[in-house]
């Protein structure tokens, strides 16, 4: 395998009970084996996605004492601007070379949480940016419930067992800006090797290459997809919940050649979280004796803060 699989989400939409079975078998299989799929006829469309890039690159070429109104201290990182260098893969000490910004949820006025999300921060010097930011968080959270929807059968559960969880769920629209690298990044990369903490990841195409994914011989592969394409891949918690049947890959972005150390790169991820009082218990139906409970018992919200402890957003 020298490239992710790609999947089509029309199978899944279709009416015909055989293509719907070929795309749960299909991205299943592909969770088990590489955790990644390219996914293809999903709800985000290209005017969009030319906008959102639009907007973004706007953003991070503003003038850095602009940006920095926008970093809020107190959130964890959850909402705003997040300066360079500030986050670190897991266990390791140096920054990433990438500066970002949080767009968070804005729950339907009946969701019944038991947490308050932060607001989202509005960018007064950009009139569309906020509006179209949350234009693509709304279609990237639709397919992503489609995803979960099949991974649901995939491992026998009802189709809709996702739907309450991550429909007014913790997910994380992140724009993220990696600068011309200027000198010798001694031992840092754009991002370093790490898994997501999240349920599924849903990535837009970046404006450059870099994504790399671990196979399970440790052997480093690119991830291309093509134009029209997300990345998809699972998270953390979903690996947990799974008790391991669904992998979540270590990836990471490498630093270009040196002759294209003066590009700047552009990317951005959507990270699904599900309501932070989801249980995180392995499944009953992915222990086996064969595959033993694997992870203690924990909710998502619990796992998160401890995560973001670990890669420095949150100081203890």
């Amino acid at each position: 395998m020298n490239n992710i699989p790609s999947v089509d989400l029309a199978d899944f939409l279709s009416a015909d009970t055989l293509r719907k079975q070929k795309f749960v078998d299909e991205i299943g299989k592909a969770y088990e084996e590489i955790g990644f799929v390219a996914l293809k006829n999903h709800f985000l469309d290209d005017e969009l996605v030319k906008n959102l890039y639009k907007e973004v690159k706007t953003f991070f070429a503003l003038p850095l004492e602009t940006k920095k109104k926008y970093e809020i201290e107190g959130l964890g990182g959850q909402r705003g601007y997040i300066s360079f260098g500030k986050e670190h893969a897991k266990g390791k000490k140096e920054g990433d070379l990438k500066e970002f910004w949080h767009f968070g949820q804005e729950p339907a006025a009946d969701a019944n949480l038991i947490e308050k999300y932060p607001d989202n921060i509005i960018v007064e010097e950009l009139y569309d940016f906020n509006k179209t930011g949350m234009e693509a968080y709304r279609m990237l959270e639709k397919t992503g419930i489609y995803v979960l929807r099949a991974l649901a059968l995939y491992i026998g559960l009802d189709e809709h067992y996702f739907d309450h969880w991550a429909s007014n769920g913790n997910s994380i629209l992140r724009p993220i800006h990696y600068p011309p690298i200027t000198e010798e990044p001694k031992g840092a990369v754009r991002a370093g090797a790490h898994g997501d903490i999240n349920l599924i990841t849903l990535l837009m195409g970046a404006s450059t290459g870099g994504l790399q994914v671990q196979r399970k011989d440790g052997e480093w592969i690119d991830a291309i997809p093509k134009e029209d394409e997300l990345v998809i891949n699972v998270g953390d918690m979903l690996e947990r919940l799974t008790n391991n049947k669904l992998r979540s890959t270590i990836h990471r972005v490498i630093n270009p050649p040196k002759e294209e150390w003066k590009n700047p790169r552009y990317s951005i991820p959507f990270f699904m979280h599900p309501r932070s009082d989801m249980k995180l218990n392995c499944l009953e139906t992915c222990v086996t004796e064969k595959n033993p409970k694997q992870f203690s018992d924990i909710t998502a919200g619990d796992f998160l803060y401890q995560r973001l402890v670990e890669i420095g957003l949150i100081k203890e």
